[in-house]
């Protein structure tokens, strides 16, 4: 909901995040997460926390209505790999979801995002996602990004959304997995996907809900009938990669949904987002964060 207030004589000189605290009975956290969510103008102009308003000014205020749909969760875990003004790329665990489903829920990703960055319940469209831009499995591990703005939000997800295209600025994801089966030392994997229950399967040519989707993998090393696997996905599919490697023939490790054998040194299949780059939205700059091997994997990796 967009508040407009008028600065009256007996308010000049205030700083402006007193000012709409005043106004609006918006609590400290609040005011630092509306400018650092660049919601705040005033005549139509950004401004920073500590300006002082002058009389006849006019601020506009970009405040959502109070929401139970995310609870901040400072007992969280949340790893942090790169941090700036406008983004956050952190290292999920496996085992622990992305978003609640439920309001009031916790122990996720977005709640102890929003416990250390407040502004993140504005970035996103829905407050659940903490402006987190894409998803990873419960099980998966790896680099998830989020974004600390709207505008940062929404550069960020149209880099994810579509096929990536040669020297497009799309955001180049990677992930690792152990698989068994006969693969190809590389090659693309270019097979539609569909919904089918609570997985994903190689959609029929006369399936209309099938969605494009594209994989390229590269096998970095063998060991017997193990061979641990790159891949990178050039779109978003849900269970892209597990569905992928499980139609050439060579399902991940664990994962028992998608035919991969079931492997004692393991509670959890083998899939690790393993680095993320994107081109930033203010600097234009391509940056690149990686996340390391987690150690239950890492033992067990040719």
């Amino acid at each position: 909901m967009k508040h407009s207030l008028d600065v009256l004589a007996a308010d000049a000189g205030k700083r402006i995040d007193l000012f709409i605290g005043e106004k609006l009975t918006v609590s400290r956290a609040r005011l630092k997460a509306l400018f650092e969510g660049d919601l705040v103008r005033v005549d139509g102009r950004r401004t920073k926390k500590g300006h002082p308003v002058a009389a006849g000014q006019k601020v506009e205020v970009e405040l959502a209505e109070l929401s139970t749909a995310l609870t901040p969760d400072a007992s969280a875990p949340l790893s942090v790999l790169h941090e700036d003004a406008a983004l956050v790329f952190v290292d999920k665990p496996a085992g622990v979801p992305v978003h609640p489903l439920q309001p009031g829920e916790t122990g996720t990703v977005a709640n102890a995002l929003l416990a250390r960055y407040p502004e993140l319940a504005f970035a996103s469209a829905d407050e659940r996602e903490a402006g987190l831009v894409h998803r990873l499995d419960v099980e998966t591990s790896g680099v998830l990004l989020a974004a600390r703005t709207r505008a940062a939000w929404e550069a960020l997800r149209a880099q994810f959304s579509g096929p990536a295209a040669e020297g497009s600025a799309r955001a180049d994801k990677r992930y690792l997995a152990l698989v068994t089966g006969p693969l190809a030392d590389e090659g693309e994997i270019d097979l539609p996907l569909a919904h089918h229950g609570d997985h994903v399967r190689p959609a029929l040519s006369t399936d209309t809900t099938g969605r494009p989707a594209t994989s390229l993998f590269k096998v970095l090393r063998r060991q017997g009938e193990f061979a641990l696997v790159e891949v990178q996905i050039l779109t978003g599919v849900l269970h892209q990669v597990r569905a992928h490697l499980a139609a050439v023939g060579a399902p991940i490790v664990g994962d028992t949904l998608y035919g991969g054998r079931s492997d004692p040194r393991l509670t959890r299949f083998f899939l690790h987002a393993a680095s993320l780059e994107v081109t930033h939205p203010v600097t234009g700059e391509r940056v690149k964060v990686e996340a390391p091997l987690p150690a239950d994997l890492k033992a067990i990796a040719p």
